[in-house]
Parts: C-alpha cells; sequence; structure tokens
C-alpha cells in the first residue's frame, strides 16, 4: 500500500507545494509554486528594506531588514518578492546567493545574509613591485566585474 501524502504536503528545502492525487483546485499550487520558483530561480534583489516599497513593480524582489515592519513583520531575512497582486515570502537557507543590483555585488546566506567587501589595492610596503601590484589590482577588477567584489 501506498503511503498517503498530505494536502499540505511541501519540498524540504523551499517549501514548494506539492501535488496530490485528486487534490482540487490544484491550480493553485501550481501557481504558488511558480511564483516561489521565479522567485528563487538566480534571484536578484533591488536591496535591503525594512517595509514594504509603496508601488512595487511585479518582479521585484528584497531582502527583508531588521526590524522588519507592515507586510513584512516577523519575515526578516527572508526574500520578498513582488508578483503583481500579493508579496510572495520565501525563507533563505544555507547557501543561497543573491544579486544585490544597489550594491553591484553579490549577497550569500550563512546564518544571515553577508556581503563581500571590496578589497583595497596593495599600498605601502619598502620594495614597489608595479607588475605584482598591477597583477593584483587585475585579480580585484576581475572579481568586481563578476560581482564578487562590489565594483567600487
Amino acid at each position: 500500500m501506498t503511503t498517503p501524502v498530505s494536502f499540505d504536503a511541501t519540498t524540504s528545502r523551499h517549501a514548494l507545494a506539492m501535488l496530490v492525487p485528486g487534490q482540487a483546485q490544484r491550480e493553485l499550487s501550481v501557481n504558488e509554486t511558480f511564483a516561489r520558483i521565479d522567485a528563487l530561480l538566480h534571484p536578484a534583489v533591488e536591496g535591503e528594506a525594512t517595509t514594504p516599497p509603496q508601488d512595487p513593480v511585479a518582479g521585484e524582489c528584497w531582502i527583508v531588514a531588521q526590524p522588519a515592519s507592515d507586510a513584512w513583520q516577523g519575515h526578516e531575512g527572508k526574500l520578498a518578492c513582488w508578483d503583481g497582486t500579493q508579496w510572495t515570502l520565501c525563507t533563505a537557507i544555507d547557501g543561497m546567493q543573491v544579486f544585490d543590483r544597489s550594491e553591484s555585488s553579490r549577497m550569500v546566506y550563512a546564518g544571515g545574509w553577508n556581503r563581500v567587501e571590496r578589497l583595497s589595492p596593495p599600498s605601502g610596503g619598502g620594495v614597489v613591485d608595479v607588475e605584482a601590484r598591477a597583477a593584483i589590482e587585475a585579480i580585484i577588477d576581475i572579481f568586481a566585474t563578476l560581482s564578487i567584489f562590489p565594483r567600487t
């Protein structure tokens, strides 16, 4: 005999709704799952905010900062994505990465959202090696181009 699946069955990592045999109004579960996939697949955020923006555009996502209020109260650290009608709130998990458009850099979730700071170009020292400094600055620029470090 097969094991019955409860109607509130979700996936373990991102709480995507699962369909069950004979489920009525499947489109509700499927549409909610599509909204979550749309938010979580290659996520880009506008930045961090404690309150929802006044006139969000469909597809706009934010990281909910502390202390959250209004529709985001109690959802600190989550991704809040506007689908044109409502906010879809997704819990961040360790290893999740987002691109922050306001800073042109990546953020990584590891118990909280973390941003890599851009390294300073080398300076000082007794002997100046122009080629080594140029190589280090080129590496920093490549990391910035890949959005691993902020651009400036």
